[in-house]
């Protein structure tokens, strides 16, 4: 399953984090989407001996592949990253020297047929990321109404058939339950009329169902604020994101960051008078090479944007 898994962008956001030998090489860090260890690993390569990496994972198939590691700097926890703060404060820690997020869904979630992520294989339609909790995916389209449906799909997954698709969910559940993959990916196939070279009419609405499912964008929106906050002054958060929705949220909370914050609008000031902004960004977007794009086509929507906590 390691093996299987190649880290998007993994040399340059781990060199975005600033793991310089000195001080910042003993800080603490965190990994708040271990997956199967690409970036922790180099983490820990270039860490110092007092230093001290956090991974988290909602994911038990993750936990249980990091503990293969046998790092005694490397501390796994199994938790959604939107409860990084109050997970931090629980294992006695106020600051981090660094939060890195690699977003979506790691490659052995879509390689393993059991999880039902995928469309190419025939297997129960669950989707969730930690299987402890929550609703599968099957169980969300037995309940949710044709609009809710529709807005998910066209909302999450960008997809210009929605409506479509939500209607022929809706009339097929009417015969029978929708409880496997190929099954839902063979109705959306059915009302999706044309698609774009190279992709199955059923990616996008797979894509919606799984961010809804895991609540990915709510969990994001979580944790961006909570790492501003545990972030030691010069400590950098680094986000990987594969999908528009996400990148957007990363890039106006870091535009909104850079900004002074608390103050009326138009309020006549100085600038000396405003209030410091509470990070700034590093650099420009990063995105894969073609070189790295060719290796592995799921780099191809990534995105690579970086923050520092200012004093």
């Amino acid at each position: 399953m390691t093996a299987n898994h190649v880290p998007v962008l993994l040399k340059e956001a781990v060199e975005a984090l600033a793991i310089e030998p000195g001080p910042r090489s003993e800080g603490t860090y965190v990994d708040a989407t271990f997956g199967r260890g690409g970036h922790a690993r180099l983490i820990l390569a270039r860490l110092g001996a007092p230093g001290r990496l956090i991974a988290l994972d909602r994911d038990a198939d993750a936990i249980a592949a990091g503990r293969a590691i046998g790092d005694p700097r490397l501390t796994l926890v199994q938790a959604w990253f939107g409860s990084l703060e109050s997970t931090l404060h629980a294992l006695g820690m106020q600051q981090a020297d660094g939060v890195l997020l690699d977003l979506g869904v790691s490659s052995p979630q879509l390689d393993d047929a059991g999880r039902g992520f995928s469309f190419r294989f025939d297997a129960p339609l669950d989707m969730r990321m930690d299987r402890s909790r929550g609703e599968t995916a099957a169980d969300w389209l037995a309940r949710a109404s044709e609009a809710q449906i529709r807005e998910v799909v066209r909302g999450h997954g960008e997809e210009r058939f929605a409506a479509q698709i939500a209607k022929a969910i809706v009339a097929a559940r009417q015969s029978r339950p929708i409880t496997r993959t190929r099954q839902l990916a063979d109705i959306v196939g059915s009302a999706v009329r044309t698609r774009e070279p190279g992709q199955d009419p059923a990616t996008r609405t797979f894509q919606a169902l799984r961010i809804h499912v895991n609540q990915e964008l709510e969990e994001l929106s979580l944790v961006l604020p909570q790492a501003r906050s545990i972030l030691a002054a010069g400590g950098r958060l680094v986000v990987i994101s594969f999908h528009s929705i996400e990148d957007r949220i990363v890039k106006n909370f870091i535009r909104d960051s850079a900004r002074p914050s608390g103050m009326p609008e138009r309020l006549a000031l100085r600038a000396s008078e405003l209030p410091p902004p509470s990070m700034r960004a590093i650099g420009k977007p990063l995105r894969p090479t073609q070189a790295e794009t060719r290796a592995n086509p799921r780099a191809r929507s990534a995105v690579l944007r970086v923050a520092e906590k200012l004093a």
